[in-house]
């Protein structure tokens, strides 16, 4: 590991994290503030549960006539 004359030494100034929220704090400075997004329309959520619905009821109609 190199050695970094400017770094801090001691463990009362060790903060792995710190130069990480340096970063975001310099990215999100220059950001601009975005509203909030608006929630997700029901229309997908409603398609994937029937499309669930669906799966099961072809595989216990597979089993069935499997076993049947």
């Amino acid at each position: 590991m190199a050695h970094n004359p400017q770094a801090p030494h001691g463990p009362e100034s060790h903060d792995p994290a710190g130069s990480t929220q340096m970063f975001r704090a310099f990215v999100d400075e220059g950001a601009p503030r975005r509203a909030a997004q608006p929630t997700a329309p029901a229309g997908p959520r409603v398609g994937l549960i029937v499309g669930i619905i669906a799966a099961v009821v072809v595989v216990a109609a597979v089993a069935w006539l499997a076993l049947g």
